[in-house]
């Protein structure tokens, strides 16, 4: 019996990790890798679990919470209600069995708004006195990102409304229409940037811009679908909610209607599924709410999800076409990754031509061949891939397929490491497309951030020949990067005061900007607070990396493999002679060395980012939330209830302006 409930732990513990990893992918980083249908069965199997197992419940397991962390970039906005997101349905008997749950519970039938679930980001929209003043992303639920600036270039969203209240919070949806979808990625592909997967990701990064002007740019829309939160004003029906959205001037979807039971619900889920192509935006369901607000407040709430609402999901959406070649790609860190190439085939609205195959493996598992008729499927929003092959259909002249032995881009050995599914070109930094990608990962802004050199322009110059690997962007002279196409003197001149700004940048970003698999941010920065300088990170043995908390084994293998590789220690010397820094500073020496930090509120001199880096740097230690045992809580703009709490407890509070003068006086 031990045996069995251990291997049940274990399970629920993988379970656990995958579903955290997909929703850093789809929150975090806005580049989802399975579809919402494959995650949504990981995240039922953890729940029957759990159910089952309710001993191993723990208050961190994603069936407790909703989704991804705010970004660093932006300031936190602690939501005055929390933002939850909605329970799955997939067919009728699943819509059947939440209506007889609801009847049993209030003892009636209730009658149901049934609404379009667009396929975008959610926000929460604060009024205060008649005004919009804050807008801010769902984050975990109960701490969103402020992106009340880019909001508010979205023309759809009211600036104030027709009737003041002292307090409105509006729950609402951005999304990108699927026109301005098309026309942005022809531009990103005209000038080499990669491509948006989908116009959900499209809306998420374009409402994610530091610059506003950005987002202004990108046509965004937005549909209002709820009140939170509301003085001065009383609703009985959720159907008057939306009535009464619309008169304060919000742009509130027109397709939505009244059912009196669960079969008049399902009747239009189908009507819609079936019409959903037709539509100028994407829509991934359907959302079914109790019309009465009574009833919802007896219904209540999950910790996760509102019992008096659910999402119908629409399955992917399928087509059968023939596939015409199989191609593969090499990422950044050497994954050989196949593409299928097929006759183009409408799918979700798109015109599909590539489709993802994963692995060499799924190619076997699924007998795909060249030639052959296999059915593709796109969900609203992931890279199509292909599901199965129709075997009846083959004439004998179909290929098998024989995955590559040699690098397409360089020729070096592919390799596929044990217990891997993932086969890798070994060229490493030889190997164009890795050291196409590196550079890009290299200069982007979670490593060293240099501004101006996008893929486009680490494009033009590996082709000129000006940069052969990292090192060689500090090398660059003005006068050689403004003869690059579309690049004047003022762009130069301005590329080359960022590359020498990130001369100065913390170890930590330089070990995470060489790109060393499996070393992410974090474990980046545990490697540069536990070593403090390059030159000791690349003496380190794998006995001593493996003894670092945090670093195990595979991390570990990587950074040591890295280091015995004689041109990645020519690009480190190259970066070290170029006077790019190699040393952490050491906390004991650190000027806040055991000072604990909590940061709230929107600065305006530095971003969340900068402020942690900054406090970091000297010694000091972030804190998520604020206890006993904080030091200091820097208070920005708008601060949140950390505010509060740090004067009930008597903890310092330090202003933008006093905060500085503390980091200033540490650097001295």
């Amino acid at each position: 019996m031990a045996d069995k409930s251990n291997k049940i732990k274990e399970k629920v513990e993988k379970l656990r990790q995958e579903i955290e990893k997909h929703n850093h992918y789809y929150f975090d980083l806005d580049s989802p890798q399975i579809s919402d249908r494959e995650y949504d069965q990981l995240m039922l199997q953890l729940m029957e679990l759990e159910r089952l197992h309710p001993q191993l419940i723990t208050e961190d397991s994603p069936s407790q919470r909703v989704g991804g962390k705010p970004l660093d970039a932006f300031s936190g906005v602690e939501h005055r209600v929390p933002l939850l997101s909605l329970s799955n349905a997939f067919n009728f008997e699943d819509l059947k069995e939440w209506d007889n749950r609801l009847r049993r519970t209030l003892g009636e039938q209730p009658q149901y708004v049934v609404e379009l679930k667009i396929d975008g980001l959610s926000v929460a929209l604060y009024y205060e006195e008649g005004y919009f003043s804050t807008g801010a992303t769902r984050g975990d639920g109960l701490t969103g990102e402020d992106i009340s600036s880019n909001l508010k270039t979205i023309s759809t969203l009211p600036l104030a409304l027709r009737e003041s209240l002292p307090l409105l919070i509006v729950k609402g949806e951005a999304y990108m229409p699927k026109g301005a979808f098309k026309t942005l990625n022809e531009g990103r592909e005209r000038e080499g940037l990669p491509l948006f997967a989908n116009p959900r990701n499209a809306a998420a990064g374009s409402l994610r811009q530091l610059d506003s002007r950005v987002t202004a740019s990108r046509a965004l829309n937005l549909f209002a679908y709820e009140i939170q939160l509301v003085e001065g004003k009383e609703f009985q029906l959720h159907s008057q909610v939306l009535e009464y959205l619309d008169y304060q001037g919000f742009n509130v979807n027109p397709n939505w209607g009244l059912c009196e039971n669960i079969d008049e619900v399902f009747s239009l889920c189908e009507e819609w599924e079936k019409k959903r192509a037709q539509l100028e935006y994407e829509i991934d369901g359907i959302v079914v709410k109790v019309d009465m607000r009574e009833h919802q407040r007896l219904l209540g709430s999950t910790s996760k999800s509102p019992r008096w609402a659910i999402a119908y999901k629409f399955p992917a959406e399928q087509g059968v076409t023939r596939l015409r070649d199989i191609i593969v790609r090499v990422g950044r860190t050497g994954v050989v990754t196949p593409t299928a190439v097929l006759d183009p085939i409408s799918l979700a609205g798109t015109t599909v031509s590539r489709a993802t195959l994963h692995n060499e493996d799924n190619i076997k598992d699924k007998d795909i061949r060249l030639g052959d008729m296999v059915v593709a499927q796109k969900a609203g929003d992931i890279i199509p891939e292909v599901v199965s092959v129709i075997k009846e259909e083959r004439t004998g002249d179909e290929i098998i397929f024989s995955f590559p032995t040699k690098c397409p881009e360089c020729g070096s050995k592919i390799v596929r490491p044990e217990g891997e599914a993932a086969a890798r070109c070994t060229g490493g930094l030889v190997c164009p497309a890795q050291r196409r990608e590196g550079l890009i990962h290299f200069v982007s802004r979670g490593a060293m951030d240099i501004e101006g050199l996008g893929p486009r322009v680490i494009e033009q110059l590996l082709d000129s020949g000006l940069v052969e690997d990292a090192a060689d962007l500090y090398y660059l002279q003005w006068e050689e990067i403004s003869q690059l196409e579309r690049l004047g003197e003022k762009s130069a001149k301005n590329i080359i005061s960022s590359i020498e700004k990130s001369k100065d940048n913390p170890l930590s970003r330089l070990i995470f900007a060489l790109g060393i698999r499996n070393v992410g941010a974090r474990a980046a920065k545990i490697l540069a607070d536990r070593y403090n300088n390059m030159e000791d990170l690349g003496r380190a043995g794998f006995e001593s990396l493996i003894s670092v908390h945090e670093i195990g084994p595979k991390i570990a293998e990587s950074i040591e493999a890295f280091f015995n590789e004689d041109h990645n220690l020519k690009v480190v010397k190259k970066l070290r002679d170029a006077g790019v820094n190699m040393v952490e500073m050491e906390k004991t020496d650190a000027p806040l060395s055991g000072q604990k930090f909590v940061l709230t509120g929107r600065l305006d001199s530095m971003t969340r980012a900068e402020a942690r880096e900054k406090i970091e740097s000297l010694g000091g230690e972030i804190q998520g939330s604020v206890g006993r045992k904080t030091n200091y809580v820097v208070a920005g703009e708008k601060p949140g209830s950390k505010y509060d709490r740090a004067q009930s407890l008597g903890i310092a509070i330090l202003d933008e302006e006093q905060f500085r003068a503390l980091i200033n006086e540490g650097k001295s």
